[in-house]
């Protein structure tokens, strides 16, 4: 089971110590959904449930040569991220995306918990903005057959990459 938040970003804080990642994933199937995903040189293929804040998900490892197949076969766009890990408090990391490509300039940052009661127990950061946790044109598999991201990204400037601290 999987369990997150997600949300726009106010200020992209300072990211020189953080975990960085370079990911591109496509989706096989939008129902049920299903991805495949490239995390720096390692694979994976993905089923997820339905939902928002909670869904099921199965990540199984797969070769660089099943990827390349199933790479051919996507539906949409290929999504291309940079990915930064910030750690936050008990544990928890803020998983920074900013995408690339057909994306660029949207931001997102999201965090996953172990139960329900910690995700409604979440204090977040000041530098999070609005969230968008249960709105569905965020999610990736979404996103992947937008036409404009413009449509998406917020007007309030949370688009432009402003530093801060954590």
């Amino acid at each position: 089971m999987e369990i997150e938040k997600k949300f726009f970003v106010k200020k992209v804080p300072d990211l020189g110590n953080c975990q960085f990642y370079s990911i591109n994933q496509g989706y096989i199937s939008f129902t049920p959904e299903v991805r495949i995903r490239k995390k720096e040189e390692t694979y994976y293929l993905t089923f997820k449930g339905d939902g928002t804040q909670n869904r099921d998900e199965e990540e199984i490892p797969i070769d660089k040569k099943v990827y390349d197949v199933l790479l051919v076969a996507i539906q949409g766009k290929l999504i291309e991220k940079n990915r930064y890990d910030i750690p936050l408090y008990d544990g928890l990391i803020a998983e920074l995306d900013i995408y690339h490509g057909d994306l660029e300039g949207l931001i997102i940052v999201e965090t996953e918990f172990k139960t329900e009661e910690q995700a409604d127990s979440f204090i977040v950061p000041d530098w999070f903005g609005e969230e968008i946790t249960e709105n569905k044109r965020y999610k990736n598999k979404n996103l992947a057959r937008l036409e404009n991201v413009q449509d998406l990204i917020p007007q309030d400037g949370s688009k432009k990459l402003k530093r801060g601290k954590v």
